[in-house]
């Protein structure tokens, strides 16, 4: 505790004096179905009473579920957005596998293991979307729950959080956090802190040490800072009444805001291992796996890992309609979840590709309107680090297609009233990676392939993260382009199925069934093939490109215009494209399907656009 003492007396975790746009996101979950707990929803309430007099507008929320802890955490972001300092308070269930952090909503199923993995939000996935801020504003979060390890193993020290960030943890990692007489010993700390005034990183510092003093050694808060040194005094305020500060960590009996096993941690593997040995799903083994990496099963555990995704479908066997097809709950630590439903099996490559006959081929779109006398494929480069755009011009075409798939229909006559600029390929590799470096980003498996390989293995909350940091570094204002920008720009000027044409042709696009180049392993370097119309490669094939709309399952009473489809509380994105592990049923311009906005998987990337100047 010395040494954090002196890192938090330098390092505070508020800058400037509070503002009413400072905004503050507070969460007690007590409510649970087999262990409840006492403390945290009065936790919440006296917290929030004391941000708002500290000048936050306060978010308060009591007992929250999975879903309604996603939608508290998206209504948080959109208000960070419009600047101020921020503050995240979360009290209830806590704990730490391996070097990930989980936080329990009162729906997480303690009774079953591999469910309680699957149900916990991951504080990686809550933190990164807060990173990188306008005007880099500090953000500090608060914590009241244990970091102990329900499963036995022992826990590994975090990494350093997000820039200008700051976590106040209620424990070290591998252990438990506590509270009495209904009150969590580490909200007790923090609102004595607060209504003392003062230096906040010495106020918190103070607050750790002495609480683990007081508990005798029972608790010790653990800190950790990315706010550069910054100090700033927090203002102070009347002190709290006594009830509100609760009683001395020594006054009481203490409970624990960690899930117990009700045996011992060797018990604790058989109820796991017992809950999911006859199921068809790997990402309950792989549930497992990441809780006992070296468990007595763990052998068996990956063996049948390779078997259930051996004998997965292949994806383009039949066409199943992508609106029944839900992709599962991704397993926590990597998602595997299926790809999407299978296409026409007609659209395979033939070695000299025949026109398709009139009743075979889909009804031919509306030629498009001249685009406007903006010069399309211009080289646009923002910054050294930045991708290099190409200017796409103003214009009309029809989006989707009444021949394919459900959720293209119906098809629709839009206009692009604006040029834009969008990426020639996708976000690469070294670009990610410079993003990383620069500690905005977090690194992914893909980060570690050739740099001028596409990047995958990004969600779409991990794009969020890379366009804002493009834009502070670029000073231009970086996006994700809408699925009608994207299908507009895909179409490379045409209206034909293809931007090439009707027909598939070898050699156009990068996927399983597309021809040279190809290898299984990963996707071709960026730009290996031909560009279209508008000067952009590989908008068919290679990584399945995240789009900013909301997924619905048609078009039916979508925008007029070109704008994003968004809705409240959004937890499936649009993706486009297909992938170079796809067939080349997925290669047509209106193919569209959709992933959960916070997974991973190797064949999602994206690549940026913004407006012009």
């Amino acid at each position: 505790m010395t040494g954090l003492a002196v890192l938090l007396a330098a390092q505070a975790a508020l800058a400037q004096p509070q503002q009413a746009r400072d905004v503050a996101l507070v969460i007690g979950n007590g409510a649970y179905a087999q262990q409840a707990l006492p403390g945290p929803v009065r936790d919440a309430g006296a917290v929030a009473a004391a941000l708002r007099q500290q000048g936050y507008s306060v978010l308060l929320h009591e007992n929250l579920d999975r879903e309604g802890m996603q939608r508290a955490l998206h209504e948080f972001r959109r208000r960070l957005q419009a600047g101020g300092e921020g503050l995240f308070y979360f009290a209830g269930h806590g704990m730490q596998v391996g070097q990930r952090v989980l936080l329990l909503p009162v729906d997480a199923g303690t009774a079953k293991p591999a469910h309680l993995l699957a149900d916990a939000l991951d504080l990686d996935a809550v933190l990164q979307p807060m990173a990188g801020r306008p005007g880099g504003k500090p953000m500090l979060v608060l914590l009241d729950a244990c970091l102990d390890n329900p499963f036995g193993a022992s826990a590994s020290v975090r990494p350093s959080p997000p820039p200008d960030m700051l976590i106040a943890y209620a424990a070290q990692p591998g252990h438990a956090a506590f509270g009495s007489a209904g009150q969590g010993w580490w909200t007790a700390a923090f609102l004595r802190a607060l209504a003392a005034g003062g230096d906040a990183g010495m106020l918190l510092a103070d607050a750790a040490a002495r609480l683990a003093a007081d508990s005798g050694g029972l608790q010790r808060p653990w800190l950790q800072s990315t706010l550069s040194g910054r100090s700033a005094p927090m203002a102070s305020m009347p002190l709290l009444a006594a009830a509100d500060l609760g009683a001395s960590p020594a006054d009481h009996a203490p409970y624990r805001r960690g899930v117990l096993p009700k045996d011992s941690a060797e018990q604790y593997e058989l109820t796991f291992w017992d809950s999911i040995k006859d199921s068809t799903h790997a990402s309950d083994y792989e549930a497992y796996l990441q809780a006992y990496p070296n468990g007595r099963f763990a052998g068996l555990a990956r063996a049948r890992v390779e078997r259930l995704k051996a004998a997965a479908p292949r994806p383009e066997t039949g066409k199943p309609e992508a609106t029944r097809q839900e992709p599962p709950r991704p397993a926590p630590e990597k998602a595997q979840a299926p790809r999407p439903p299978a296409k026409k099996p007609a659209d395979s490559v033939p070695a000299s590709a025949a026109p398709a006959s009139d009743a075979a081929r889909p009804s031919t779109p509306p030629a498009p309107t001249p685009p406007s006398a903006h010069k399309a494929g211009a080289d646009i480069q923002d910054c050294p680090a930045c991708p290099v755009l190409a200017a796409v011009p103003a214009g009309s075409f029809t989006m989707g297609s009444n021949s394919s798939d459900p959720s293209e229909k119906p098809a629709r006559r839009l206009t692009i009233a604006r040029p834009f600029a969008i990426g020639r390929t996708e976000v690469t590799v070294q670009q990610w990676n410079a993003c990383v470096e620069a500690g905005a980003c977090p690194r992914v498996a893909d980060t570690q392939r050739a740099p001028n390989l596409p990047a995958g293995d990004i969600s779409w909350d991990d794009a969020q993260v890379y366009v804002k940091w493009l834009s502070k570094v670029s000073g231009k204002p970086y996006r994700l382009p809408t699925e009608a920008e994207w299908e507009y720009a895909a179409r490379g000027g045409g209206a034909s199925r293809y931007w090439w044409g009707e027909d598939m042709k070898r050699g156009a696009a990068n996927c399983r069934e597309c021809g040279e180049p190809w290898q299984e392993a990963a996707p071709a370097p960026a730009g290996s093939f031909s560009a279209n119309g508008y000067g952009l490669h590989d908008m068919s094939g290679s990584l399945w490109e995240w789009v900013q709309d909301c997924w619905h399952s048609s078009y039916k009473n979508a925008p007029a215009d070109a704008r994003a489809w968004e809705e409240a509380f959004c937890r499936q994105r649009v993706i486009r494209g297909g992938s170079w592990r796809d067939g080349a049923s997925y290669m047509p311009a209106s193919t569209r399907f959709k992933y959960d906005a916070s997974v991973r998987h190797s064949q999602n990337g994206f690549r940026v656009a913004r407006d012009l100047d």
